[in-house]
């Protein structure tokens, strides 16, 4: 069911068709499932790439956070590969098709997701087996009380013919697994409505049961432990520089405020926050997939991603260069070009607000060891998982090299996993408890999901896995108190010491005591 639930959702994700390059550069509509490799596509900017391919004709930049968990745009030129389910940002796309739609990496994921799902181990509760066989059971012993026992206990006080009758009504009652089987239902559905107040969205009792016995849970990065927004943090001089910092920022605002790029809108933000005003731009002008050039009091100014601006200077300052980058790490988005001066904008995805505060209670209070698995680079994933307070972090995997690793970290126990968006999918799905945020994730990683976090609040995770650990208290209490209740009723029952009023008060008591007792999984602490 999950997975045919996320197949729709993926379905809806990607474009049914696309715009096919025919003869003569004549462009039509063309089902995605009708187009052949070696066919050529037209990607216009703020379309979803339909098919993996090659591009032959243009630059841009593509989003792909939802499927590696890269939070940074990815550059795009000819001879690259791109994958279908990308976003393009800046600027059109031609495309050779290298993959069908059911050879495309959406597809891919949703082969993955039905995997995961069937390899899932299926949940039964030791009642749901014994329930039926218990009824079974003393509905025949009953019989057999009242038919069997006359004949073969006739000269046995309180088993002969007398009574005989009586006592098996009164042992049915009494033995009548009514506050057995209400046990576990009453805990769950007691447990279900306080998360639902609380903003959380079990998809089954059974989730509380696999959560309580997890002893190491997993988080996706970008989305689930960061806020998923591109924000400045720094700005750098390289070498010698006549402009302060703060002039190379103004200039940055002026050239980034018209154009709609996440990095664009981190740097007019932080621009913003230092109540600096734009700088003046004269002969702007925009490459898409390049960067942006204007001249500011005469001088030429250029900014765009690294890779673009080194292709303007000389051979001896890239080799300078090349190291610096490399050194700064994948956090290094943009350079401005002043002249020959250069300022290095550094960015970063932000955590989420006290995560490691939540990362330090799941460790201490719940003696749960978290684990980071990331699409993103390896330098990001570190700084982010130090700041965080997790020690095991596995970076730049793919959704098959994600769901790998979950398959791995099962075989040392039950684990829980927390993500947003489609890559994350196939591990959710895996997990012993697939957890999702509900308002920035995807709808398939929703779907794969066993919890939804409504709200998105991670910081109700520890008081989630309190409430789990105490369904399972209270119905063992409650199997314990039925089990309880029906032996000291059904063997004096059984005897005739017990009156059919007293066997009918002792049952149905036992049953008002074992939902009463459900009850105190219905509050909020």
């Amino acid at each position: 069911k999950k997975a045919k639930s996320a197949l729709h959702n993926l379905n809806d994700l990607a474009p049914q068709f696309a715009t096919l390059l025919g003869p003569n550069e004549t462009l039509f509509q063309k089902s995605v499932r009708e187009i052949e490799i070696g066919e050529k596509i037209l990607v216009q900017t703020g379309e979803v790439v339909p098919l993996d391919g090659i591009v032959l004709v243009g630059r841009s930049s593509v989003n792909l956070v939802h499927l590696t968990g890269e939070s940074r745009p990815v550059p795009k030129s000819p001879g690259d590969e791109i994958v279908a389910g990308t976003f393009n940002l800046e600027a059109a796309l031609t495309i050779e098709v290298k993959k069908t739609n059911s050879d495309s990496t959406l597809s891919r994921i949703i082969r993955l997701i039905t995997e995961a799902t069937e390899a899932k181990p299926k949940v039964q509760r030791f009642l749901d087996r014994f329930g039926h066989r218990y009824a079974t059971g003393i509905i025949l012993l009953t019989l057999a009380i009242a038919l069997f026992f006359p004949l073969l206990f006739s000269q046995i006080p309180y088993l002969g013919k007398e009574g005989a009758l009586y006592r098996s009504l009164a042992f049915l009652i009494a033995a009548s697994p009514c506050a057995l089987i209400i046990a576990t239902p009453t805990a769950y559905l007691s447990a279900i409505s306080a998360c639902a107040r609380k903003g959380i969205l079990l998809k089954g009792g059974v989730t509380l049961d696999a959560l309580a016995q997890c002893k190491r849970i997993a988080f996706d990065k970008t989305g689930t432990l960061t806020k998923g927004e591109l924000n400045c943090i720094a700005i750098e001089p390289i070498g010698n520089t006549t402009h302060s910092t703060q002039k190379a920022l103004s200039i940055a605002y002026g050239l980034e405020r018209e154009v709609t790029h996440p990095i664009a809108r981190a740097i007019c933000n932080f621009a913003m926050q230092q109540k600096l005003p734009p700088a003046s731009i004269q002969e702007f002008r925009s490459t898409p997939g390049i960067g942006l050039e204007g001249k500011v009091e005469d001088r030429t100014v250029f900014i765009g991603l690294p890779e673009r601006v080194q292709e303007l200077l000389p051979s001896s300052r890239q080799k300078d260069l090349l190291p610096l980058l490399q050194k700064k790490g994948a956090n290094v988005l943009a350079l401005l070009l002043i002249e020959e001066e250069l300022f290095l904008f550094r960015f970063s995805d932000t955590l989420r607000d006290h995560i490691h505060l939540l990362i330090d209670q799941i460790k201490k209070d719940h003696s749960l060891i978290p684990i980071m698995l990331t699409g993103d680079h390896k330098e990001c994933a570190e700084e982010m998982g130090k700041a965080a307070g997790i020690d095991q972090i596995h970076a730049e995997l793919r959704p098959e090299d994600k769901l790998t690793k979950i398959t791995e970290l099962l075989k040392e126990g039950a684990l829980a996993m927390v993500g947003d968006g489609i890559n994350d999918a196939p591990s959710l799905a895996r997990a012993t408890v697939g957890i999702s945020m509900g308002k920035i994730g995807s709808s398939v990683a929703v779907d794969a999901s066993d919890v939804i976090l409504l709200n998105d609040d991670l910081h109700l995770l520890p008081w989630l896995v309190k409430k789990s650990r105490k369904t399972g208290k209270i119905v063992r209490q409650n199997l314990s108190l039925a089990l309880l209740l029906i032996t000291v009723a059904s063997i004096p029952s059984l005897l005739g010491l017990l009156p059919l009023w007293a066997a009918v008060l002792l049952h149905e008591g036992g049953t008002l005591l074992v939902g009463v007792n459900s009850l105190r999984l219905g509050t909020l602490k």
